[in-house]
């Protein structure tokens, strides 16, 4: 009997071992929680390693290069790459404002200094030339020389034609004063004095070799007349061409 007991209370202690859903619901304490415990010690050890990416190898060396010398595909061998240029309105306006710029600086030199010209010329009391505007052209000038030496056979000969002054042309280039005008005599037609057929002018002073840009128009204009009578003995004085 005792022993019958025994068994059924075994069997009474297996079933309720394995049947009751309390026993699966409910883990033995300190299971659960160590578990866990660990699962969270885990988890926070993944959250905070840092996933740092590791730059891949360098290409192999090519066979046969040189030690130290890098492949064609690594970064080392690939040559600098220029910085890209501002295109559009803004890069372009540069280049033209700074190739026009020089130009701009030349003219408003010649044309301070051909203003200059003019108001001298204007003082001058002895009316020695005269000038005027060719269109209203600030850079191409008319000028009258109204006076020779009148010791000269040049001056005979314009009282003779009742000719009071000699005509000329001069023409500025856009590097005036560091380059000569350009002088050719208009009327009346002059024989010698450094003036050759056409009017032009043959003189030192107005070749880039002789000129300096200190030479004003008043000062050319004297060695040109100067130049008219100079050498009567060598017969290089300047005559008037008479029709015939």
């Amino acid at each position: 009997m005792a022993t019958l007991l025994r068994k059924i209370g075994l069997i009474r202690l297996h079933n309720r071992d394995t049947e009751d859903p309390k026993h699966h619901l409910h883990p033995p304490r300190g299971t659960s929680q160590q578990g866990s415990a660990l699962r969270g010690r885990g988890h926070q050890k993944n959250k905070a390693a840092p996933t740092t990416a590791q730059p891949p190898p360098p290409p192999p060396a090519l066979p046969g290069s040189p030690p130290g010398q890098e492949s064609p595909g690594s970064p080392a061998a690939r040559p600098p790459q220029k910085p890209a240029r501002a295109e559009g309105p803004a890069g372009r306006g540069g280049a033209v404002a700074a190739g026009g710029g020089r130009g701009a600086h030349g003219t408003q030199v010649r044309t301070r200094r051909l203003m200059k010209e003019l108001q001298d010329i204007a003082r001058l009391s002895d009316r020695f030339i005269s000038v005027e505007l060719v269109d209203e052209s600030l850079f191409d000038w008319n000028v009258k020389l109204h006076q020779v030496d009148q010791d000269s056979v040049l001056w005979q000969d314009m009282k003779e034609t009742h000719t009071d002054h000699i005509l000329l042309n001069l023409t500025f280039p856009d590097n005036f004063p560091f380059a000569p005008p350009f002088m050719r005599v208009l009327s009346p037609r002059l024989e010698n004095g450094y003036v050759l057929d056409g009017g032009a002018i043959c003189m030192e002073l107005l070749t880039p070799r002789g000129w300096s840009s200190a030479y004003t128009v008043e000062a050319v204009m004297r060695q040109f007349a100067a130049s008219l009578v100079k050498g009567q003995k060598l017969n290089r004085t300047a005559r008037l061409v008479f029709p015939s």
